[in-house]
C-alpha cells in the first residue's frame, strides 16, 4: 500500500469532516470536504483549470453554449466553425436536392462533380450572398427555400460576428508560471519560491499574489494561506520572484521533501492584477505538486547585461532555468533571486560618455 493510500485509510477521509472549533470557519476555499478529502487528481491544473466538474447542465442552455465559446482555444473554436459551416450548407443541400432534380438550373451536374455538391455550392454562394449565378434557383419550393437560407445566413454571421468580437474583447492574463518552485536558502533560512512574468507586450498593473498550501493530515484535507515576502507590486515589467519565507511560523518549518508527498500537498496560486489596455481586473491559477519541487536548488539568474543605452532586459527562456544551492549555506544568500540579480547591474552597466556641452 503507497504512503497516500495509507493516509486516506487511517482518516477514512471520504467520510470523514475535518474538526472545526467552534467559531472557526472551514477552509476548504470552495472545493468542499469530499474534493479535499479525497481527490485523486490535482485540485488546480497548471493552466488555471479546476479538476473538479460540474455535469447534468441541460444540453440545450444557450449560456452554457456561448461561455462555452468564448472560452474555448482559438483552434477548437476556428475547427468547430468549419465543421457547423459546412453541415449547414450540407443541411441545405439536401433540402435543395428534395425539391427535386429540376430545382436548380445553370452549370450542368457534371461539370460540378455531381448534383449534391451543385447544390452544396449553390448553398455557400447563397449562405455568403456571393451570387455567381451559375447556378439558380427554379420553382416555388426552391426559392422559398433560398430565401430561408438568406435570412438563416443573416443571423449566423451576425452571430458569429458578435461572438469572435467578444472572444478579442474579453480581458484575460497570460502569465507565464516557472516549470517548478524550489525551496531555496532564503534569508539565513529557506523559502519556498516560484517566478511569473508577462507572457504579452501589454503591461499589467497593482499585481498581488496569493498562495495557498493544501495537504492530507489524516483527518482531511487542511488549507493554509502562506505568508508572503510581498503579497503585491505596483508594476510588473519584467519578472516576479514569489518567496514563502520559510521560518518558525510557516507550516512548512522541518518538514522535507517526502513528507510534502507523503501529504499529497499542494501549492495553490491566484494572481490577480489590472490589465492596463482594458482597465479591467484580471486573473490567472495555476499549482504546484510536491513532485513538482526542487528542493535544494535555486532560480538562475534571468537579467542580461545591462544595453549601451542602459536599458534592462530580461530573457523569458530562463524563467524555468535552475542551479544547485545547497540548503546548508542558506547563510550566503540573503534576499531573493530578484533583489540578488539587481544588484548586479552596476558591474554589468557600461560607462556613460560624458557630455562637454552640459559641463560648458
Amino acid at each position: 500500500m503507497s504512503s497516500a493510500d495509507e493516509i486516506l485509510a487511517e482518516g477514512a477521509l471520504l467520510d470523514s469532516t475535518p474538526d472545526v472549533p467552534a467559531g472557526d470557519e472551514p477552509r476548504d476555499l470552495g472545493f468542499g470536504s469530499v474534493v479535499g478529502g479525497a481527490n485523486e487528481k490535482r485540485l488546480i491544473e497548471r493552466d488555471g483549470r479546476f479538476t473538479a466538474r460540474r455535469e447534468g447542465f441541460s444540453p440545450l442552455s444557450y449560456l452554457n453554449g456561448y461561455h462555452a465559446l468564448l472560452t474555448m482555444t482559438w483552434p477548437r473554436f476556428l475547427g468547430m466553425g468549419t465543421v457547423a459551416y459546412a453541415a449547414m450548407n450540407a443541411l441545405f443541400a439536401v433540402l435543395y436536392l428534395a425539391c427535386g432534380d429540376q430545382a436548380l438550373g445553370g452549370v450542368g451536374v457534371d461539370q460540378m462533380g455531381g448534383r449534391f455538391l451543385r447544390a452544396f455550392f449553390f448553398s455557400v454562394e447563397t449562405f455568403a450572398t456571393i451570387g455567381y449565378g451559375n447556378v439558380y434557383p427554379i420553382g416555388a419550393a426552391a426559392n422559398w427555400l433560398m430565401t430561408v437560407e438568406s435570412i438563416i445566413s443573416i443571423l449566423c454571421v451576425a452571430l458569429l460576428t458578435g461572438v469572435v468580437f467578444a472572444r478579442f474583447a474579453r480581458p484575460t492574463a497570460a502569465l507565464l508560471f516557472s516549470d517548478v518552485a524550489v525551496i531555496a536558502p532564503y534569508q539565513g533560512k529557506t523559502g519556498f519560491m516560484f517566478r511569473i512574468t508577462n507572457a504579452r507586450s501589454n503591461q499589467l498593473m497593482e499585481l498581488e499574489a496569493k498562495v495557498l498550501y493544501t495537504r492530507l493530515d489524516g483527518q482531511g484535507r487542511r488549507y493554509t494561506q502562506l505568508k508572503l515576502e510581498r503579497t503585491r507590486v505596483v508594476f510588473f515589467p519584467l519578472s516576479w520572484t514569489i518567496v514563502h519565507p520559510i521560518d518558525e511560523t510557516s507550516p512548512l518549518w522541518q518538514l522535507s521533501h517526502e513528507d510534502l508527498i507523503r501529504t499529497d500537498a499542494e501549492f495553490l496560486i491566484l494572481i490577480s492584477g489590472i490589465d492596463e489596455t482594458f482597465a479591467q481586473t484580471v486573473h490567472a491559477r495555476s499549482s504546484y505538486k510536491s513532485n513538482e519541487l526542487a528542493v535544494g536548488k535555486k532560480f538562475a539568474n534571468l537579467y542580461k547585461p545591462v544595453g549601451p543605452d542602459g536599458t534592462v532586459t530580461i530573457d523569458v527562456s530562463r524563467l524555468s532555468d535552475v542551479e544547485d544551492a545547497p540548503l546548508e549555506d542558506a547563510d550566503s544568500h540573503r534576499y531573493t533571486q530578484q533583489y540578488r540579480h539587481t544588484g548586479h547591474f552596476t558591474q554589468f552597466a557600461p560607462p556613460r560618455a560624458s557630455n562637454p556641452d552640459k559641463r560648458k
